[in-house]
């Protein structure tokens, strides 16, 4: 059976931009995790795409599938797609190359000339074409990112639908293991993402499937968060890598050990043998 694979790099202004990709001297190791590498987006670069999603930095599962959000929160933003219609007509980058380490780092480099020059050039050939007729901010720090790119192209940014909605993972980082934190952040985070879908999904004229927009409810049900396409990840990618399950954590006994390790486990499922 043949398997399908993103390709997405071979081409330029894509080709030269991973060749040039800034470093430390840009992105400081105190702030990022820059051992592990950039990761650039995942979607669609050859003109298709109808939707830009700006997330902001890659964690461990996109550490290691080379591909931004394909662990939980990509999950949720498919789904989030899904009800609008969008299947494949999207693409995805973030706000931040490498993994943001610390809770201060992606605050306090913001608005570095460096960060938001080389982002920008991603930016401009994607929300310049002109079938792209949405852009989706995952959270403050995409916010940011769009707002930066917005003052330098206002024209074109006037013509987008924008939507600016809460970051798929907030309920978890801020209810801090407590359920009833976290069933209440993720109703009203819920609540936040149901006045984007309708918006966005007026905005879209032409989404992949046509379909009634469904609503969410006051928590996530089963059939919510979508596995990743194949079509997303490098070649030979194994399908756990980019379906419901967690894969990847982080482990250690020190902070330097749990920045330097993650541990890969095969979900149960997956164990063929």
């Amino acid at each position: 059976m043949p398997h399908e694979f993103d390709t997405s790099y071979a081409t330029d202004p894509w080709l030269t931009l991973c060749k040039n990709y800034p470093d430390s001297s840009v992105y400081p190791a105190a702030d990022f995790r820059v051992e592990w590498g950039p990761v650039f987006h995942r979607g669609r670069l050859d003109g298709t795409a109808r939707v830009v999603v700006i997330g902001q930095d890659p964690g461990q599962h996109e550490s290691i599938g080379r591909r931004i959000l394909i662990g939980e929160a990509g999950q949720r933003v498919q789904g989030f797609l899904a009800r609008l219609g969008i299947d494949k007509s999207y693409v995805m980058v973030n706000a931040f190359l490498y993994s943001v380490y610390g809770q201060s780092g992606g605050q306090k480099h913001k608005d570095d000339p460096g960060i938001v020059s080389y982002r920008n050039q991603w930016l401009d050939p994607l929300l310049l074409n002109k079938k792209v007729q949405a852009v989706i901010a995952l959270g403050a720090l995409a916010d940011r990112a769009y707002q930066a790119w917005s003052a330098t192209q206002p024209v074109r940014a006037g013509q987008l639908a924008y939507q600016h909605i809460t970051h798929p993972t907030q309920p978890i980082s801020a209810g801090k293991g407590k359920p009833a934190a976290i069933a209440a952040l993720t109703k009203t985070m819920l609540q936040n993402w149901n006045a984007a879908l309708t918006q966005l999904h007026a905005a879209i004229k032409n989404p992949d499937r046509v379909r009634a927009l469904v609503p969410y409810g006051s928590s996530f049900k089963p059939g919510d968060d979508v596995a990743i396409p194949e079509m997303d990840m490098p070649a030979g990618t194994p399908a756990w890598m980019r379906s419901v399950d967690a894969w990847a954590t982080r482990s250690g006994a020190t902070a330097a050990a749990k920045r330097a390790t993650v541990v890969i486990t095969v979900p149960k499922n997956a164990r063929e043998w």
